[in-house]
């Protein structure tokens, strides 16, 4: 008997012990653990906790989450991807500060949740959507959330997860492909969400746009017909002042599926699990085929799976370079004929597109499409407009640079209406009219027209040539006024070698520009105006106006100009080094400019604007300061050019206001993008970027970093308020460079760049403050962190919304 009672015993302790090995259980606590061999798993059976082995090696162990009741073992969550543990001494545990903390016995700790907040009772629970949370659970309070595993995802998204940003912690939730199907630790494929007025999701390549989805129409991701309605789940992007996220949620509480990004296939690929076969089935996938890599054809370029070629230019546009069109789509299309701002332009409605890359776009929800057509035409650098939502026919969205990525979606496609010359446009409104008009009137002006027709020639014929004398004296009389020496054509045509594409050193929106040498032997720069240019007989005689009695070792110096019929030029300095933009963007030249010939060059930057705003005549704001305007001597000397866009105040006029916003995206104050306003604090603002591009190197127009903001001065802010605005340096200069000096420079750019005007310093305060010779203050969040957050003044409620809609104030932007 008792030996019977002894194997009982023996019975009951071995179930005891086997049970341990598999902790049936969804929470533990700071007293107790989770050992490699035992596993937690959440309430409804779905998902387990635990370790793994991943591939043929046995001996890499890694803390991971899977589906419970699926026979083929699906890994959704990852701890420590990199860094597996060679042994089966792994345990998880929190730790005396609260955290989640994975050890090896040889290793210590090998990966920890790092919660910044310290927890009285902190529990683990492993929910039945998958998500792994930390949390402090108090007796008669409410929980506080800890940590998540939701919040550091690995390749694989999950119902209810979300994949974007906070905006509050500036924290991004981004997928990372496995780097091999055996192999956990992230690749370079990476699939995340573009934080934009309208935002999108994005694949990623390194550091490379290879797809991207369209953005939120109302129904779903205008580039992705596939996710149309279906009954297993539904998508949403919801876009607020908190928070920008793309989610999705079941229909079926039985459907079991997932969105992973996959390094082998270079995809994204949604998941269905089919339970009759037992199997996982690829719903669909993207990119969906050659025509969804991005910028495929270009600007203005629409691909067309079923066209041979697939590169389509739209309607009223052809290709920019005639001569690679046929095997090098890159350059996209140019218009036909060019705008006109002034005298009007119209719209082609191209029908079932994918809308085009949002970087440069701006949204307003209540407008209609009527007032959002009137809003593009009152801007010169609105490019196209649609209906935000086509799900309530309502909202508005409009583009201020060059569409990018368009493509042909003719089952779920929107329309897009482009800006083109008027005489090209469909005219929708008085289409109608202007026919029944036409045959009525066409007879009627044919007899008149040959009734005069021979008269009016010999009378023009007569006056044309008196007319044209007398236009280009009164030109050259008001250019004699300003004592400024004018130069003939044959001279002119002569020194360029009658311009010669062999002398053309670059082209602007003036026109092209050529180098040149006198007689005597002098070079000079001649920026000759293009006679298709719209707007360039304003910005000559304002440049002439402008700078002819402008006199300053940082700004370069006009010579003289050439007016002769319709020959208009003006002579420069000639700088032989060219643009900055020559040096700091160019892997090969940027050596050239070790750290203090760049301090050198930001310095004299700064001396010339100080001349412009305060010790010229006039007070002149440039309005367009890049770095492609600022030219260098022989000796690395900095000349601030260009001056066709600049504006003079006299007297007591600090600013002033236009509805005409010109310039160059990425370089403009958030106040004149906006709202058109502009003063010495806008060229303060541009002077800012302008020096975070020297400092780095970098661009910061499509400036991208994996795990930052969107742009260079939102990476400087976060490098700053961490303390480690060091890594901003250009690695060309870390060597060169006093560190003391060039953080003292990025200090000085973020004041420089804050978003509003009376917060940022005068550009005698930087001067000074280069040199060393004032106290510093504290920089609060620059303008254009964001392109949603930056607007905050004239943003939507924060209410999440199924939309990418707030509504911001316009932001002109005019490419360069």
């Amino acid at each position: 008997m008792e030996i019977l009672f002894l194997k009982f015993i023996f019975i009951i302790l071995l179930l005891l012990f086997f049970a341990g090995l598999s902790c049936e259980t969804d929470i533990f606590t700071s007293s107790t653990n989770l050992s490699d061999g035992r596993t937690l798993v959440s309430s409804d059976e779905s998902f387990e906790l635990g370790f793994f082995s991943s591939g043929s090696s046995a001996k890499s162990r890694y803390l991971g989450i899977w589906y419970k009741n699926i026979p083929i073992q699906t890994v959704v969550w990852v701890a420590n991807r990199c860094d597996p543990i060679n042994d089966t001494s792994g345990v998880l545990m929190i730790n005396s500060t609260g955290n989640l903390v994975l050890l090896s016995q040889s290793r210590g700790v090998v990966w920890a949740s790092n919660s910044k907040i310290e927890a009285q009772n902190p529990v683990v629970q492993l929910l039945d959507s998958g998500n792994l949370v930390l949390k402090d659970s108090i007796a008669g309070k409410s929980e506080i959330l800890l940590w998540q595993s939701f919040d550091y995802p690995a390749d694989t998204l999950l119902p209810e997860m979300k994949l974007g940003w906070d905006l509050r912690t500036g924290l991004n939730r981004q997928l990372s492909a496995w780097k091999s199907p055996d192999d956990p630790c992230p690749g370079d494929l990476i699939y995340g969400v573009l934080p934009y007025n309208n935002p999108d999701t994005v694949l990623w390549k390194g550091s490379q746009r290879y797809y991207r989805s369209g953005p939120w129409n109302g129904i779903g991701m205008s580039g992705l017909p596939q996710l149309r309605p279906n009954p297993w789940f539904t998508v949403n992007l919801v876009s607020n002042e908190e928070e920008v996220y793309y989610i999705f949620h079941l229909n079926k509480k039985s459907a079991i599926t997932r969105l992973i990004v996959n390094q082998t296939t270079s995809r994204g690929e949604r998941y269905l699990w089919n339970e009759y076969t037992r199997t996982w089935t690829v719903s669909n996938h993207f990119p969906w085929d050659d025509c969804d890599i991005y910028g495929t054809c270009g600007a203005y370029g629409s691909c067309v799976i079923t066209a041979l070629p697939p590169c389509q230019c739209l309607r009223d546009f052809k290709p920019k370079s005639q001569e690679e069109s046929s095997v090098d789509w890159h350059q996209g299309c140019v218009r036909n004929k060019p705008l006109d701002c002034h005298t009007g332009d119209g719209f082609i409605k191209v029908g079932g597109l994918k809308l085009p890359d949002t970087a440069h776009s701006w949204v307003n929800k209540s407008m209609n499409l009527k007032e959002c057509r009137a809003k593009c035409l009152e801007n010169c650098s609105c490019m196209a407009y649609t209906t935000l939502n086509i799900k309530e026919s309502s909202g508005c969205a409009i583009w201020f640079d060059d569409l990018i990525d368009l493509k042909l979606v003719q089952s779920s496609g929107q329309d897009l209406y482009v800006r083109v010359a008027a005489s090209d446009s469909d005219h929708e409104e008085t289409k109608g009219k202007t026919k029944m008009m036409a045959g009525l009137i066409i007879v009627a002006v044919i007899l008149v027209v040959t009734g005069v027709f021979v008269i009016t020639y010999y009378i023009r014929r007569s006056h044309r040539n008196i007319e044209g004398r007398e236009n280009g004296c009164s030109d050259e009389r008001q250019i004699e006024d300003m004592e400024l020496p004018l130069f003939e054509v044959a001279l002119i045509s002569n020194a360029t070698n009658n311009f010669s594409s062999n002398n053309k050193l670059g082209e602007g929106g003036f026109g092209p520009v050529y180098k040149g040498t006198l007689p005597d032997g002098k070079e000079i720069a001649v920026k000759r105006l293009s006679r298709s240019s719209g707007q360039g007989i304003v910005e000559f005689k304002n440049e002439v106006a402008l700078i002819a009695k402008l006199q300053h070792r940082n700004l370069v110096k006009l010579l003289g100009c050439c007016i002769q019929g319709e020959e208009k030029m003006l002579i420069y300095e000639y700088m032989p080094n060219k643009s900055l933009d020559c040096f700091i963007f160019d892997r090969t030249r940027r050596n050239l400019l070790d750290w203090p010939k760049r301090f050198h060059i930001i310095c004299g930057i700064a001396r010339g604007l100080v001349y412009l705003h305060q010790d010229s005549r006039l007070r002149i704001i440039h309005r367009d300061l890049k770095v492609s305007n600022v030219l260098l001597d022989s000796e690395m000397n900095p000349k601030i050019s260009d001056f066709g866009m600049a504006r003079a105040f006299g007297g007591e006029q600090f600013e002033g206001n236009t509805k005409r916003v010109v310039g160059t995206y990425g370089y403009m104050a958030p106040e004149y993008a906006i709202d058109g306003k502009f003063s010495v604090k806008s060229d303060v603002f541009s002077f800012g970027i302008l020096l975070l591009e020297i400092i780095s190197g970098k661009k910061n127009k499509g400036f991208y970093h994996l795990n930052d903001n969107l742009n260079i001065i939102g990476h400087a802010w976060r490098l700053w308020k961490e303390g480690n605005a060091s890594e901003l340096i250009d690695s060309f200069v870390q060597e060169s460079c006093t560190l003391s000096e060039i953080l003292r420079c990025i200090h000085i750019s973020l004041l420089c760049v804050q978003q509003h005007p009376e917060d940022r310093p005068t550009m005698s305060s930087v001067v000074l403050m280069l040199g060393g010779e004032t106290a510093l203050v504290k920089p609060k969040e620059p303008g254009f962190l964001f392109d949603k957050k930056s607007l905050e003044t004239n943003s939507s409620a924060s209410k999440p919304e199924s939309s990418s809609t707030n509504e911001l104030s316009h932001s002109v932007l005019e490419p360069r």
